[in-house]
């Protein structure tokens, strides 16, 4: 650096370049590195530009990897500098996008003993995770592998992933010890993306000198190809420098104050280093590495990986990871950047993996710890309904409806567990399934479940004392809620709930008026003005031009009622001639049909099926009344109705066994019991397969399920609720229920229960709208045609005029005049007291249009 300088290329040590980029910054000369520390940036240095990949997009594709073969916890082993440090920690952030983690992670010094790394691998073969994730160096790296492959680490069920020094070093090297490869055998690795489009002719180039120079060992690896097209970016820069008026010259304002040795005197800062910088930013060209082009914050634009898998003498692609969609593929990035983005997960695809021990078979990616002990699981003491889940007093052991399902599921679990079963309760009432939830600890690896000196540390209440345990798990009718998920890893449900009324009813007796029952009282009113609506409609439509709506007041009123309720059987007598009458009669006709249809149904099961009847038709009761409502002690039923219905909590009433709910059932909120209970539907059936004279009122009103509750990320709730599909898909799940929750005859006749509910208003608002819509436009087209028609035959316009021309009769038009008085015409003469009073006292004058007849003639 005492030289004149005015950009440097290099160096790849990320440790090195923190150090030169402080002086590239102070004597303003662009420093072109290929370092891939993702903590170098330009933000804090300047005139640091990267010319190669960044770690943020490698370990962004690794994490990418190891979510897309379904892992969730991975062991990082790291050389323990810059580079391996800063690394590791981008590889937490991008794992952690993905719901993945580092359970595990572990660094060496570059100067590590054999000892020390033959610990280190025993401590991770130890642990749970069997992904690990290698970022180093290559001479630390490939020493690790081969220790690795002694301790049989590179058989069935591990997964190695390393970064792109181990690509880097077998594209180097066109021959590679066979002991070497061995021991790599199976490993995933990721290598900086190069277009095959200028690559091939660089790599021959290089080819025919190396030969010349006795270096044909040697190959152009990808950090080869960044510095050809780092120093062709300053080779440009330079011409575009010099184009715009740059020119090269240096000062020398650098002095050691301090009276030390470093002589910065003899350093010179660059002028223009500023515009060279500028220029360098700019340079867009097409290099042997791909598109030379740097983004906003100073990357190369368009950041892609190759995933490779090393089989046999050579290395396999299995496909690509761009940034620019920010998943695997295994088609070239080079054809994704001509169309948009896809960001879909289902598109993601990779070749088929030759993994560690030669098999094809994705691991599973854990195991249990070799330091494992049992699973102690959780188990909730009941009370009441002991089917469910209980302690077997003659053994001791655990027995129930849930602890069948958990243990089959278990067995079909590719791999043994440990576990013992921990009662939580003394047995003496239902324990509070919140608290034994809330005593399993989250985003806690596994390894700790199981390792002497980490314990997740619980308290319970039994008989007033606290009681210390541990817990790794927690089994039985756990609810699955929203609160608790937040938490808590579930299983997939091994049953549906739902939160059910009981409430107790009695046998509906049958009335002399129980030809009422089928319709409420608002339909019975609104029924009945309806056919006088239709009536009176009618008649308005009709009584002009038809006579058998016409006659007296009397007359007419007494057709308008006789018409109207003579349409519910369809035996009106009278005829409708004008086309909107017929319009609405037909519409009417439609609703009647299924008004009768209805009523009919109703009827006839009100008279035939034996019903059960109860004042509480679902929650909305409930909610509306003030009277006190059981639940079951434990239940998250209680802070449900409290918080979701606001319900007050005055009004509950914990109920602890089947026989206090009868007991609270029979004698009544009135006497100190309750007007109906709120629990979950498996309990509900087996009370009712006991208790008769009490049935569900309604239908459930929550929509839930109960799982086994585990750790936040535990692969074991994974496993189980695989397991728990495939037992019930077998039909081993219905199997237990029937054992363990089969219903008895009394549960049989309770859920014959008939919801007595009768036909109501809101079931016919839909075809009372209808008509009524229909008889509004009929009228007001009638009305407009009688308004037109008024105002072209008379020449006197009052309102009094104009309803009684609405009210008279329609005069006959000439031709059926002229069929009137024909010989032997059998119409009969209209006599003159059918006349309008209109036509009455108008004189007489000439017909016009034959609308009006000449009364004289």
């Amino acid at each position: 650096m005492e030289t004149d300088v005015i950009a440097i290329v290099g160096p790849q040590c990320s440790t090195i370049s923190h150090i030169i980029s402080y002086v590239a910054n102070e004597l303003r000369v662009p420093l072109m590195s290929f370092a891939s520390d993702a903590t170098l940036s330009s933000i804090q240095f300047p005139f640091f530009v990267r010319t190669g990949p960044n770690d943020l997009y490698q370990m962004a594709a690794v994490a990418e990897v190891v979510d897309y073969n379904h892992w969730k916890i991975v062991t990082a082993i790291y050389i323990d500098n810059v580079y391996g440090r800063n690394g590791i920690a981008a590889l937490d952030d991008a794992l952690a996008l993905k719901r993945c983690k580092i359970s595990y992670k572990i660094g060496f010094p570059s100067n590590a003993k054999r000892s020390d790394l033959i610990n280190l691998l025993v401590s991770v073969s130890s642990m749970e995770s069997r992904v690990i994730i290698l970022h180093t160096g290559t001479e630390p790296g490939l020493k690790l592998f081969s220790m690795a492959h002694q301790l049989n680490m590179m058989g069935n069920g591990y997964v190695w992933i390393a970064t792109d020094w181990l690509s880097a070093y077998l594209d180097a090297n066109s021959s590679v010890p066979a002991e070497t490869i061995s021991g790599l055998q199976g490993v995933l690795t990721l290598r900086p993306h190069i277009p095959n489009s200028k690559m091939n002719n660089l790599v021959s180039k290089w080819s025919t000198q190396s030969k010349k120079y006795n270096y044909s060992d040697l190959r152009v690896n990808t950090y080869g190809f960044y510095v050809y097209d780092s120093v062709w970016a300053v080779a440009r820069a330079l011409d575009a420098f010099f184009d715009d008026g740059g020119r090269i010259s240096f000062s020398n304002d650098l002095h050691d104050e301090t009276g030390g040795t470093l002589h910065l005197e003899a350093m010179s800062i660059f002028d223009m280093g500023n515009k060279l910088l500028e220029k360098i930013r700019k340079v867009n060209f097409s290099g042997v590495s791909g598109q030379v082009q740097f983004d906003p914050v100073g990357n190369l634009i368009h950041p892609a990986y190759d995933i490779i898998n090393v089989i046999g003498n050579g290395m396999r692609t299995i496909g690509f990871w761009s940034n620019y969609s920010g998943l695997l593929s295994t088609v070239s990035p080079e054809a994704l950047y001509s169309k948009p983005p896809n960001t879909s997960l289902v598109d993601q695809h990779l070749y088929d993996v030759i993994w560690p021990g030669e098999t094809a078979q994705r691991p599973r990616g854990w195991v249990f710890p070799s330091n494992a002990k049992q699973l102690k699981i959780g188990v909730p003491n009941r009370f009441s309904f002991k089917e469910i889940v209980t302690v077997d007093n003659a053994t001791g052991s655990m027995k129930g409806y849930c602890i069948d399902v958990f243990t089959q599921a278990l067995a079909l679990l590719p791999y043994p567990v440990s576990y013992k079963f921990v009662p939580f309760g003394n047995g003496t009432e239902n324990p509070n399934y919140d608290k034994l939830v809330q005593m399993i600890e989250s985003n806690v690896s596994m390894e700790c479940l199981f390792s002497s000196s980490n314990h997740f540390i619980i308290y319970h209440a039994d008989q007033g004392h606290l009681v210390l345990q541990e817990f790794d798990a927690a089994i039985g009718d756990i609810a699955i809620t929203m609160r608790r998920t937040v938490t808590f890893d579930f299983t997939q449900p091994f049953i549906e709930t739902g939160l059910v009324i009981l409430a107790p009813v009695k046998e509906h007796i049958t009335s002399s008026w129980a030809f009422l029952q089928p319709f409420s009282l608002e339909m019975w009113c609104v029924t009945g003005l309806f056919f006088l609506i239709v009536g009176v409609v009618i008649w308005v439509l009709e009584h002009r031009i038809n006579d058998d709506f016409r006659g007296s007041v009397c007359q007419q009123i007494i057709t308008i009622f006789s018409f109207s309720f003579s349409t519910l059987f369809f035996a009106h007598r009278e005829n409708t001639m004008s086309a909107l009458g017929r319009g609405v009669l037909i519409i009417w006709l439609f609703v009647v049909l299924i008004i009768v249809s209805s009523y009919t149904a109703s009827l006839t099961s009100i008279l035939t099926v034996q019903q059960l009847d109860t004042s509480i038709k679902g929650i909305d009761d409930l909610k509306n009344s003030d009277g006190p409502i059981g639940f079951q002690v434990g239940s998250f039923a209680q802070d449900y109705m409290v918080k979701e219905l606001n319900i007050s909590r005055s009004r509950l009433r914990a109920l602890g066994s089947p026989q206090e709910y009868a007991d609270a059932l029979k004698i009544g909120p009135k006497e100190g019991g309750v007007m109906a209970i709120v629990d979950e539907r498996p309990y509900v059936e087996l009370f009712l397969s006991t208790y008769c004279k009490i049935a569900v009122a309604g239908t459930d009103f929550t929509s839930r399920g109960w799982g086994f509750a585990f750790p936040r990320d535990s692969p074991l709730q994974v496993d189980l609720s695989t397991a728990i599909l495939s037992l019930s898909e077998n039909g081993e799940l219905q199997r237990i229920h029937a054992k363990w929750l089969n219903t008895g005859e009394c549960a049989t006749e309770n859920s014959e229960f008939v919801d007595s509910n009768q036909l109501r208003l809101e079931s016919f608002l839909g075809l009372f709208l209808i008509c009524g819509v229909a008889c509004v436009l009929a009228l007001l087209l009638y009305f407009g045609i009688m308004l037109c028609k008024y105002l072209r035959h008379e020449p006197r316009k009052s309102l009094r005029r104009f309803i009684s021309f609405v009210h008279g009769k329609e005069p006959l038009k000439n031709k059926e005049r002229r069929s009137m008085s024909l010989p032997g015409s059998s119409t009969p003469t209209t006599p003159m007291s059918s006349l309008s009073s209109l036509d009455m006292e108008r004189p007489a004058r000439p017909v016009r249009n034959g609308s009006v007849i000449d009364m004289e003639s």
